[in-house]
């Protein structure tokens, strides 16, 4: 019998004090309460919340829809979505997304840690994680982070890192229903292999 190799994503990642791992409709009571303790220190720096669907910190099922939407972005390679666990205590996330291959081979990077967690230097030690996946598994070019100006503990995960900055982008995403200019900073595969002894110090 062939043994397939399991998908990419699918086995957790493994940093030196945390784990990145896919989110579960099981993990909804860990979410709950982390989304809902963090409610102030998160929502001024994500999209606002469409009017009129479930919330899915609040409702169960519209959070098990979301993982499930999460599994099927992982089936197609088209973005892989992980809960950073800190002993077994879900902390955050990060997420590698919208995935375009062909000659570009890009992909956005997005995150957030519990306030209650922040300082640790888990962000970091979480991004190199997903970096190191993104380049020796998926064979991505480029990974890009966008962060509003005014996002100082967000800036200092990649400042932390080294990451390149590329420039401000205005007016690009829309946050909790403002349009807001972010600054860009990218890392490329040929960065990671001159950079990737250094780098791992955090793993």
């Amino acid at each position: 019998m062939i043994s397939s190799a399991p998908e990419p994503g699918s086995v957790p990642l493994v940093g030196r004090r945390l784990v990145l791992r896919s989110l579960i409709a099981d993990d909804f009571g860990q979410w709950r309460e982390v989304r809902t303790v963090n409610e102030e220190w998160l929502t001024k720096w994500e999209p606002a919340r469409i009017s009129g669907q479930p919330d899915v910190v609040k409702n169960r099922q519209a959070f098990a829809s979301r993982c499930a939407a999460r599994q099927r972005e992982r089936q197609l390679g088209t973005g892989y979505g992980f809960g950073v666990f800190v002993q077994n205590q879900l902390v955050g996330e990060m997420n590698v997304s919208a995935i375009q291959r062909g000659p570009f081979q890009n992909a956005y990077v997005g995150y957030w840690i519990d306030q209650r967690f922040a300082g640790r230097e888990y962000t970091p030690e979480a991004l190199v994680v997903a970096m190191r996946f993104a380049f020796e598994e998926l064979r991505l070019h480029r990974l890009q982070i966008a962060i509003i100006p005014r996002n100082k503990p967000s800036r200092r995960v990649v400042e932390k890192l080294g990451l390149r900055l590329e420039g401000m982008a205005e007016r690009y995403l829309e946050i909790n229903g403002t349009w807001e200019d972010h600054l860009r900073y990218a890392i490329t595969s040929e960065d990671w292999q001159l950079r990737k002894e250094e780098l791992s110090a955090w793993l």
